[in-house]
């Protein structure tokens, strides 16, 4: 792989262990908090809205808190810091890692090392969330669905980081923003509350913010990108040749910024594009066509017609 290196700064590559490369308890348990919390969230969504608990600067808070954060995984996260389909400039490539990290899916250069491990083994051994772990059985199959969603996080042994991501290492912007992932935590769960508060001027207000715009906000984020790793390498159709059983799963598209269209990602993974055909919605490949018009990237990775005939499936004689 390719290291190309966005930064002015530079710093030595020594290997780097970030995080560890095996989990602590602590770590374990803040997953399951923030695994758990957001689906008793997601059960009390219902007859908390029809309390009267939902108003229009809550839809609007979580909305925009979902959709920033949303864009930074997968604008940032995916298809720059992972894939990079394209170059920023500075600003850019700094708000980006900072929303992705405001998504609560782990540090930049972390998420990216796994990423990269996915790509490399891709639905076979090595693979840190194929859903087909333990076979094809009805069983097997399950259990490697609740793997690839959710299962696979709890994992004690790490990607190595100086193996899998070490042009992140060499940015002193990205080591900065991974090390103080923190900070972007905090931020992303006080601020819905915080914004609440000043549009309506209520403690009410303030609290329901925090319900829709962080609890139900990070639970709806978190399964929609476990479903990318789990339901779209399961079911949906596979228009491209790729070596892997990813598909494309179209009532996904919106919710996910355009990263249901899995298997032209697979086909593809260095696309700026990934719903490349009529009606297929992809807001993500949108924020980086705008992007690309106000100067602020360049050198995009456009899919080029040739470039998709040349990926598509041939039909059999």
């Amino acid at each position: 792989m390719t290291a190309i290196d966005n930064s002015n700064e530079t710093v030595p590559a020594p290997r780097v262990t970030m995080g560890g490369e095996h989990q602590s308890w602590m770590e374990r348990f803040a997953l399951a908090l923030f695994i758990g919390l957001p689906f008793v969230a997601f059960a009390a969504a219902i007859p908390v809205a029809w309390g009267g608990w939902l108003g229009w600067s809550d839809i609007v808070i979580a909305f925009g808190m979902y959709y920033l954060t949303l864009h930074g995984v997968t604008v940032g996260y995916h298809r720059l810091f992972t894939h990079k389909s394209f170059k920023p400039n500075r600003p850019v490539k700094i708000t980006l890692a900072i929303l992705g990290s405001m998504a609560i899916e782990g540090p930049v250069i972390r998420w990216v090392a796994d990423h990269r491990k996915h790509h490399k083994y891709s639905d076979k051994d090595g693979d840190p969330h194929s859903p087909w772990r333990y076979g094809s059985s009805l069983r097997g199959l399950t259990k490697g669905f609740l793997w690839a969603h959710v299962g696979w996080l709890f994992n004690a042994e790490q990607t190595p980081i100086d193996k899998y991501a070490p042009d992140l290492v060499k940015d002193k912007d990205l080591v900065r923003i991974s090390r103080t992932f923190w900070v972007w935590v905090l931020t992303s769960i006080f601020l819905p509350a915080a914004l609440g508060f000043l549009l309506t001027w209520s403690w009410q207000g303030a609290l329901t913010a925090f319900f829709w715009g962080t609890i139900v906000r990070i639970g709806l984020l978190h399964h929609v990108t476990w479903s990318i790793n789990s339901i779209c390498h399961v079911i949906g159709e596979r228009p491209f040749v790729s070596r892997d059983f990813s598909g494309n799963v179209w009532w996904l598209a919106l919710v996910s910024g355009g990263e249901s269209w899995h298997n032209l990602h697979h086909a593809d993974p260095t696309s700026a594009r990934h719903g490349v055909k009529r009606f297929q919605f992809d807001t993500s490949a949108r924020v980086i066509w705008i992007m690309e018009k106000f100067g602020w990237v360049r050198d995009v990775r456009w899919p080029s017609a040739e470039r998709i005939r040349s990926k598509t499936v041939t039909p059999a004689a």
